[in-house]
């Protein structure tokens, strides 16, 4: 069995010889590298034409930005194996990593995506992130940020696996919808965890999966009006898609308070009326997104969520 590696590009080309030397070190594990470029205005889609590595590498040349989520289901799409690893180009993939997701993902058959150990690529002792969280406060935590390295050793559950270093199933993917193309970028792992945990599916992290990852190196910063924007246009797209109406009434008072907070934290850091206006664009344009339907068959599993959304609160308040 070999993998499908799936990479997003956007002006990337400073990142293109480590991330892709990288793979070269897995190679004996790689069927096909899928790289969708997003319109590069780099010299990135020369350097993937002209370059040589131990891998067949498939280029899809997209005339315009079409974001995140659309490219990386262009390339799941295309793919032709039935594990995918997504990951991004602002990363350097430890040997024997990708072996160590395979062995994971492949263990279970209720297991629809593990993610890699993320440290950081300019302090290779501390973690980026090990698995994302999601609350009551309707909040996504990065599990174990600035951490040692040494830290989160062992294989354990999480609640999402960030898109940009993590392993699924292509057929489960399709079961569930892919990533949903509206998002563009932000929050679109977090919708589909939530989609497969509502399917009763699990998600793991792999610690002996080490990717190094530089993070922001897209939209520039951790804070901007892009990234803020549309992270709250999305977080309130996940809660209307995902939760029930029942869910919906019982985490009101916490989601309310949730966006409150949030939008307080961002008008302190100068981009208040961004987010005010992403949270704005989320409820006036909720009818193009997709609901997930309730079906009694899951109901188990949405108390099992629920649950999750609680101690994840508590989790947080601790710190």
């Amino acid at each position: 069995m070999k993998v499908s590696v799936v990479t997003p590009n956007y002006n990337g080309e400073k990142f293109l010889k480590t991330f892709l030397n990288s793979l070269n070190e897995d190679s004996e594990y790689i069927d096909e590298v899928i790289i969708i470029d997003n319109a590069s205005s780099d010299a990135s889609r020369d350097y993937l034409k002209n370059s040589r590595f131990n891998f067949p590498l498939v280029l899809i040349e997209n005339t315009e930005n079409l974001g995140f989520a659309p490219a990386v289901n262009q390339g799941i799409l295309k793919a032709r194996n039935e594990l995918i690893f997504s990951v991004n180009n602002d990363t350097e993939i430890k040997k024997g990593s990708i072996k160590a997701l395979m062995d994971l993902i492949t263990s279970n058959d209720d297991i629809f995506s593990v993610q890699a150990k993320m440290l950081q690529y300019n302090n290779k002792e501390l973690i980026d992130d090990v698995g994302d969280e999601y609350n009551l406060l309707a909040w996504t935590k990065k599990t174990g940020e600035n951490h040692p390295s040494s830290e989160f050793v062992e294989v354990k559950e999480i609640f999402s696996s960030c898109a940009g270093a993590a392993m699924y199933k292509k057929s489960i993917l399709e079961e569930l919808g892919l990533f949903d193309d509206n998002f563009f970028a932000y929050m679109e792992d977090v919708d589909l965890a939530l989609r497969s945990k509502i399917n009763g599916f699990r998600n793991l992290l792999c610690p002996d999966a080490i990717v190094y990852h530089i993070g922001s190196a897209t939209s520039g910063s951790r804070y901007n009006e892009f990234k803020v924007r549309l992270a709250a246009r999305n977080n309130v797209w996940v809660v209307y898609k995902n939760l029930p109406i029942p869910l919906k009434i019982t985490n009101f008072i916490f989601l309310f308070l949730g966006f409150f907070i949030k939008y307080l934290f961002f008008v302190k850091k100068g981009f208040g009326s961004t987010y005010l206006a992403g949270l704005k664009e989320g409820l006036s344009t909720r009818s193009k997104i997709d609901k997930v339907k309730f079906n009694s068959k899951n109901t188990k599993n949405y108390f099992k969520i629920e649950y999750r959304l609680i101690i994840n609160t508590f989790k947080f308040l601790k710190k």
